[in-house]
């Protein structure tokens, strides 16, 4: 076949781009959903007795960090090499089973009376969690790959756009949809059937994309057939991977300096928003309804707000003024959050938006950076190697944040003591994030400053050239 027909044939494959897209999309966006189902129900956490489940917030914050565990503990970078030896439809749908088998582990943990009864729930649903998350971060891989082979040449940046924007509608979704899927009865009290109908939704999101994972799988087979390339990577001898890749990545200075920020700047939004109801609705003295529209700024803003920055860094640079620039609106936000005057909704609003701005801002510059730091032959050990430290702060954050919640509030539900003590906690959880920011701008300075005395690496130039 010559070279001329090859890309007659990608072109006509390319039509079939956005059906692929479609199929990839879905997946995702559950995984979100699922990702996220709780975060605005964390205040029912506070009150045990109420529950069923009889969780407490201290156990919501140890279920939450179970979907990191496995990721930290080399589950990250080993499936990420299966991922270039096997290639992306085996392994991605290893991967996709994974997450669906993890979410059905959940459901059937929190809604199951007699594992619920013989206090096994937290365990087994942490195990489910564990499962959930793995599969989730390397089925975010493939489908990351995947989408650069089907529109290489052609609509890459939009594609990939796309994609994250609809993940991140999953987690608005979730914002929005988990309050009204779930309400006491009328003894005040939430059984089984009540807190477990965000992860049954949740997990029927994540069949159907299941289903749409193996139409696509069968697309994938059909482009490497009719073009004549292969969905693994293949390297030279020289290319292929090495442990001792790994020691030379976390010997570049840049490299650490750039996942410290990732850590220490992710877990100031994802981390918060495990817990966002149980801190804005006692500090703003707010509705619950309010409160999900409030949080549910943070997808929508960076929805809009990751591909507008992404198009300013890629035109006129300055990636680390960017980053110092994202950094300080996200301690300033978690400043506003904590000590604004309570009671006093608009100081939500503001601190939430703030939020979502400065969240929209760091991404848009520090992902492009990590190629202009680290050799392309390394570059996939590069990326694992930021989430799993990224996942390290995930997995350690949510714990202090719920026992927080667990120690502070003592006093018996409705009365004044009680409603002082859960501000005293909001405000003890956001002490938290406000010093987590603070090391994320420390480390966005040093950043910069590397950049500036090693200006080979371009790092504050124009992308687009």
């Amino acid at each position: 076949m010559t070279e001329q027909q090859i890309q007659a044939k990608k072109k006509n494959i390319h039509r079939w781009a956005w059906i692929a897209l479609a199929c990839l999309v879905v997946p995702m966006f559950a995984s979100y959903f699922f990702d996220d189902m709780f975060s605005t129900l964390s205040h029912i956490f506070k009150h045990p007795e109420m529950l069923e489940l009889g969780w407490d917030s201290a156990n919501y914050g140890f279920y939450a960090g179970g979907y990191s565990f496995l990721c930290v503990w080399g589950g990250l970078i080993i499936c990420g090499m299966l991922l270039d030896k096997w290639g992306v439809r085996i392994t991605g749908s290893i991967f996709v089973g994974l997450m669906i088998a993890g979410a059905a582990l959940v459901y059937v943990a929190i809604s199951t009376p007699s594992i619920v009864a013989a206090g096994h729930s937290l365990t087994v649903a942490y195990i489910g969690c564990m499962l959930f998350g793995l599969g989730s971060e390397i089925a975010g891989v493939g489908v990351t790959r995947s989408i650069a082979k089907w529109f290489k040449g052609s609509y890459t940046a939009l594609a990939m756009g796309l994609q994250l924007a609809i993940a991140r509608l999953g987690t608005a979704t979730a914002f929005i949809l988990s309050p009204r899927l779930v309400s006491a009865a009328a003894n005040g009290m939430y059984p089984l059937s009540e807190t477990s109908k965000p992860a049954l939704f949740g997990l029927g999101l994540l069949l159907i994309g299941g289903i749409l994972w193996g139409i696509f799988v069968a697309m994938d087979a059909r482009f490497d057939k009719l073009v004549g390339t292969t969905d693994k990577v293949v390297t030279s001898d020289e290319d292929k991977f090495k442990f001792s890749d790994i020691f030379k990545v976390l010997s570049n200075k840049h490299f650490i300096l750039i996942s410290l920020l990732c850590v220490f700047f992710y877990v100031c939004i994802i981390s918060f928003k495990k817990f966002a109801t149980s801190i804005l609705i006692p500090r703003f003295g707010i509705e619950l309804e309010a409160a999900t529209w409030m949080i549910s700024m943070i997808p929508f803003f960076t929805v809009v707000g990751t591909p507008l920055f992404g198009v300013l860094v890629d035109k006129f640079g300055k990636a680390t003024i960017w980053m110092i620039t994202g950094s300080v609106m996200v301690f300033v936000a978690h400043l506003i959050v904590g000590f604004a005057p309570a009671g006093v909704p608009f100081y939500g609003y503001l601190g939430i938006a703030i939020l979502g701005t400065g969240f929209s801002l760091v991404p848009a510059a520090m992902w492009p950076s990590v190629p202009k730091i680290v050799p392309d032959k390394n570059l996939g050990t590069a990326y694992s190697l930021i989430f799993w430290i990224q996942n390290m702060g995930m997995l350690l954050v949510p714990l202090f944040v719920g026992r927080i919640f667990r120690n502070t509030i003592t006093a018996e539900a409705g009365t004044e003591l009680f409603a002082q003590q859960e501000v005293r906690a909001a405000v003890n959880a956001e002490w938290i994030f406000i010093c987590l920011g603070l090391i994320a701008i420390t480390v966005s300075i040093l950043f910069a400053l590397s950049a500036k005395k090693n200006p080979h690496l371009e790092l504050d130039e124009p992308n687009k050239k």
